[in-house]
């Protein structure tokens, strides 16, 4: 598999896992989105905005911006579940336009991250990987205090390989994708 190739089904996969984790989330009984839990961050709705504004970040570095940590001076700008998960599928997308359109020279370029104070340099397949890892990290999390609410946690992780198709079709549905779209990379 080249590198592209999986970088591409990564990022339909990270779509995938967060449509999955939001639908969810949207069954769950009133308060229990805000509810304190335990974890890293003290609830989901703060886990979930976690996961959308260090996205924000990386995203508008990968694509050359300035945005910095402005990305979260406003730790949960959406309360709201409803409005939380259209502006993660947004930025859902357009990782995952970024990555379709990446070529093989792009992978090693220079991406400029703005930090406080400094302006750290890594290469774009490095912050990609960096970026799938922490959606990842935090997925699991809110995961598991999904299983401390009225909603099971649902399945995450069925969306990489081709024998998961029948597991995955909810989600491909409600974006509106294909089945070849996410196996059949033509990269």
């Amino acid at each position: 598999m080249s590198a592209l190739r999986f970088i591409g089904k990564l990022a339909y996969a990270n779509m995938l896992a967060n449509d999955r984790l939001h639908e969810a989330v949207s069954q769950l009984e009133a308060g229990e989105f805000e509810a304190p839990r335990t974890s890293f961050f003290p609830s989901l709705v703060a886990t979930l905005n976690h996961i959308l504004v260090i996205d924000w970040f990386y995203i508008d570095a990968l694509k050359g911006g300035d945005l910095g940590p402005k990305a979260w001076a406003n730790e949960i700008p959406f309360p709201d579940r409803t409005e939380l998960r259209a502006a993660q599928l947004a930025s859902d997308r357009r990782l995952l336009a970024f990555c379709l359109a990446l070529n093989h020279e792009d992978l090693d370029c220079p991406v400029h991250i703005r930090r406080t104070g400094r302006i750290q340099v890594e290469r774009c397949d490095d912050v990609l990987s960096h970026l799938f890892q922490h959606q990842t990290h935090h997925r699991g999390q809110a995961h598991a205090m999904l299983a401390g609410t009225s909603i099971k946690p649902p399945q995450i992780d069925e969306f990489i390989v081709a024998d998961d198709a029948a597991s995955r079709a909810d989600a491909m549905q409600r974006l509106g994708l294909t089945e070849v779209e996410v196996m059949q990379l033509d990269i």
